[in-house]
């Protein structure tokens, strides 16, 4: 029986079999542990194919005369035995589709007979060339249209989607959006510390002094990267001085979108959790309890339904689920336990 094996209505567990040892099980740790990276975390990228992905209408209003492109990488499965579907993964905010826990997972899956498709986000990646409009978090229907591309390639075999951190709140609407208009083939949604309460996330990402560096760090370059591809269109020199994540999104938000202010944006992509008793399809979250920037207590307040299925692990941090001695990420074996429980 799987590890991870449990009754379908049960709402949240301490699973023991994926914790780190006992002087690694803290938060900040767990989170700069999630960087690291071995030789075999690579082999998702042995052979990987690039695909543009026409992604329908611009909702930004920047390019209304063409489409939306979005880029992922295709790796096939690497195993001796049968192909056993399809995983596409979407990253966190600022990460891409070659981020460490990306090649991580994405060479587990490869190995154990899974074909990958990693898919970019807007100006996330090699990408902020591809559309002139900026990328925001509400811009889910392009995603959706990408979404609905890669699963044609699982042909008959099933299709599942993976999203951590942001990506885990886009597999979220993503499942929300399959209950009104199914995407073809999809079995089943993971979302590893998915953000359901933004505003509240903002909060606590300022709080951590690193974390806050390390993503307006992130997040400038991006910006920068924009701005030089597009100098007709953005300036970003005053929010270059401004210290704050929350105070920088709000910047952008009021001269770049169509959401008078900051809260306004994070209540359009907030995850309520009455609308989770809405799902037609399996999704399972698993989080840690020392998260830094996702509190616990938003996965206790989520409804009971049959086709949710929450894992609250006691450390882990924000997608870290790492050991030492030896280098053991404990995210893939996880992910691989959940899908052999779905099959």
């Amino acid at each position: 029986m799987s590890t991870l094996s449990t009754a379908v209505e049960a709402r949240t567990d301490l699973l023991g079999p994926y914790l780190p040892k006992r002087f690694l099980r803290n938060g900040t740790i767990q989170t700069l542990l999630s960087r690291l990276q071995s030789a075999d975390d690579l082999l998702v990228n042995q052979d990987e194919q690039p695909i543009l992905f026409d992604a329908g209408a611009d909702a930004t209003g920047m390019e209304a005369e063409r489409s939306v492109r979005l880029l992922g990488y295709y790796t096939g499965h690497k195993s001796p035995g049968p192909r056993r579907g399809l995983v596409m993964t979407i990253h966190g905010w600022e990460g891409c589709s070659h981020s460490s826990y990306n090649l991580v997972v994405g060479s587990a899956l490869v190995r154990a007979g899974y074909d990958v498709v990693r898919l970019n986000l807007r100006d996330h990646g090699p990408t902020h060339g591809l559309n002139r409009g900026l990328f925001y978090v509400t811009l889910l229907e392009e995603v959706l249209a990408a979404t609905r591309q890669v699963a044609t390639l699982a042909a008959d075999l099933p299709f599942y989607i993976l999203g951590a951190s942001l990506g885990g709140n886009f597999a979220l609407r993503l499942a929300l959006a399959h209950a009104a208009e199914p995407i073809p083939g999809l079995a089943a949604l993971l979302a590893i510390n998915p953000v359901l309460n933004p505003d509240r996330s903002s909060y606590l990402l300022d709080s951590h002094a690193w974390i806050r560096i390390y993503f307006r760090r992130r997040w400038l370059a991006s910006l920068h990267a924009k701005q030089s591809l597009f100098p007709d269109s953005y300036d970003f020199a005053a929010v270059e001085k401004i210290s704050s994540i929350r105070a920088m999104t709000d910047w952008m938000i009021q001269r770049y979108s169509p959401y008078p202010d900051v809260e306004s944006y994070f209540a359009a992509y907030a995850i309520p959790p009455a609308r989770l008793t809405e799902l037609t399809v399996p999704i399972t979250i698993v989080t840690a309890a020392d998260d830094p920037i996702i509190p616990a207590d938003d996965f206790y307040q989520l409804p009971r339904h049959p086709l949710l299925n929450i894992h609250v692990l006691a450390s882990g941090g924000h997608v870290g689920y790492t050991d030492l001695f030896p280098l053991r990420h404990l995210l893939a074996p996880m992910v691989l336990d959940i899908l052999d429980g779905l099959s």
